[in-house]
């Protein structure tokens, strides 16, 4: 939130204030409730899946094939979260929110799905079992906050579970890019030579490893700022738990 303008009229600052507080239209709710319904809906498909093909086979390796579509389906689907932001129906910044969807997005179809030799790692089935927690607890927090009923078990659930899914999902993550390397550069997915007419080059396995390169100072800013937005959500309630 940004600090008032110095100077201005308290009557101009209330009003500038609740115009921006003004919330998305009746349509939009609407709209935002079937999305977050669908999408919670679409996770727990994932989840329901995962656990069957658990039970079938009595072994978790290979779980992404029972998941695979599903998982790219609503994984892509989270790509309209950034177009909710930038039409302003979302409060969420545009940047922050393209980040974190894109990277999931770029793991699903330029990792996962472009090296299919990385299918079958334990790793793709950890960062499988952090998201679908967490987007099932996400969507359902999106939800009910737009119905204005939200659950405290599902706010706690909300500022509490990302404490050991977020580490599980990035160690899922990186551990899978680590996995897909060696085919990376064997093959030379994606990569572009010299020569060529754009006189341009691009090497993926280098590109992925810039990408893993990145966590590095990304991972503890996201995580700390969760930390601290749950201090700020839960911290008084758990504060007044206390004093009783």
């Amino acid at each position: 939130m940004s600090a008032p303008a110095m100077g201005t009229s308290k009557t101009a600052h209330s009003d500038s204030s609740n115009k921006r507080k003004k919330g998305p239209g009746t349509l939009a709710v609407a709209y935002l409730v079937i999305y977050n319904v669908v999408m919670t809906a679409g996770w727990l498909v994932i989840a329901v899946g995962l656990v069957r093909a658990y039970l079938a086979r009595g072994s978790y390796h290979g779980l992404y094939y029972s998941i695979e579509k599903p998982l790219k389906f609503f994984q892509t689907g989270a790509l309209l979260e950034i177009l909710h932001c930038a039409v302003g129906i979302v409060p969420s910044s545009v940047v922050l929110t393209g980040f974190q969807v894109l990277s999931r997005v770029f793991l699903t179809w330029a990792v996962t799905h472009s090296v299919r030799e990385v299918q079958s790692e334990d790793s793709v089935l950890l960062f499988v079992v952090a998201w679908t927690v967490t987007e099932i607890i996400r969507y359902s927090f999106y939800t009910f906050s737009l119905l204005n009923h939200l659950p405290y078990l599902i706010k706690w659930a909300r500022y509490t579970f990302f404490i050991v899914l977020y580490p599980m999902g990035v160690a899922g993550e990186l551990l899978t890019i680590y996995a897909a390397l060696p085919y990376v550069q064997k093959t030379g997915l994606y990569s572009i030579t010299l020569p060529n007419k754009y006189n341009f080059s691009f090497d993926y396995h280098t590109f992925l490893i810039l990408i893993m390169i990145s966590y590095i100072p990304l991972f503890p800013q996201l995580y700390f700022h969760m930390m601290r937005q749950r201090k700020k959500v839960l911290g008084h309630v758990e504060e007044y738990s206390k004093v009783e």
